[in-house]
């Protein structure tokens, strides 16, 4: 079932197929350029996302061969006009966006095509997992556009990809291809446009097949570990190890012992 919310010229569709859900970006004519209600409604799909713990995967995409030519620079005399206009359009706007996929529960998979810059790069670095076709182009030009990258929209790239990288792709603003993507770290892999929806759907597979449960506290920790974090209470540790007792685990040491596939429940 898809449900498309209609923008100022653009949509967010939510198609869910079983346990996958598909958040497409849809601007039409525009390459998917990201317009203040697209965002809006971004943030609402993937916090209603996060909610369904049925969900075992999500899959990012963009509609007509793109995937996001960044926000829609023709809202900017409106939207950022001054420094308080830009403050609450990055911080009010992109950022409780960009904070709701980085804070989902579940697996996050980006499939990129075509064009992966500014706003969209923003949202690729943020999801968990980044499968590109290996004719994307990527970076963020805003040096051009006379303005940094707000400092919510640069943590999530400092953080795949270092602070070297990411002043390279801001201070030269270039525009780049897939292997140099995968090169500086911003993807997971590269393969054929001709094989995208095939290794996409291998990708989603692979995923849903994990225990979900394993799943949320790998990507949990994945973020509790990280660097200046203090460390790990007493409690904390137990809770980690809380699973041992739980139906999932001895499902699949039990799956494993008897040389089937486990079928989990999120438990």
């Amino acid at each position: 079932m898809a449900i498309g919310q209609q923008g100022a010229g653009g949509r967010i569709h939510v198609q869910r197929a079983a346990a996958v859900a598909t958040v497409l970006l849809d601007h039409p004519g525009r390459m998917n350029a990201i317009t203040v209600s697209m965002w809006r409604e971004l943030a609402q799909a993937f916090a209603a996302l996060s909610a369904d713990a049925d969900l075992r995967c999500i899959v990012v995409r963009g509609a007509g061969g793109h995937f996001a030519a960044g926000a829609d620079i023709r809202e900017f005399p409106q939207v950022r006009f001054d420094p308080e206009g830009a403050q609450a359009y990055h911080r009010q706007t992109i950022a409780p966006a960009l904070q709701a996929i980085a804070r989902c529960p579940h697996p996050v998979l980006a499939v990129i095509e075509g064009v992966c810059v500014g706003g969209g790069l923003e949202i690729a670095s943020v999801c968990d997992l980044r499968l590109a076709a290996n004719d994307a182009r990527f970076g963020a030009p805003i040096n051009r556009l006379g303005f940094p990258m707000a400092p919510d929209e640069m943590r999530g790239l400092l953080a795949l990809a270092g602070r070297a990288v990411t002043l390279e792709i801001l201070l030269e603003g270039r525009v780049f291809d897939a292997q140099e993507a995968l090169s500086k770290g911003l993807l997971t892999r590269i393969v054929e446009v001709a094989e995208l929806e095939s290794e996409q759907a291998a990708t989603v597979a692979r995923l849903c097949a994990g225990a979900p449960q394993a799943a949320r506290w790998n990507k949990h920790m994945a973020t509790r570990l990280g660097a200046g974090k203090p460390p790990l209470t007493d409690a904390e540790l137990q809770a980690c190890f809380a699973y041992a007792s739980g139906p999932d685990h001895q499902e699949g040491v039990r799956a494993f012992l008897e040389g089937r596939p486990p079928v989990f429940k999120g438990e």
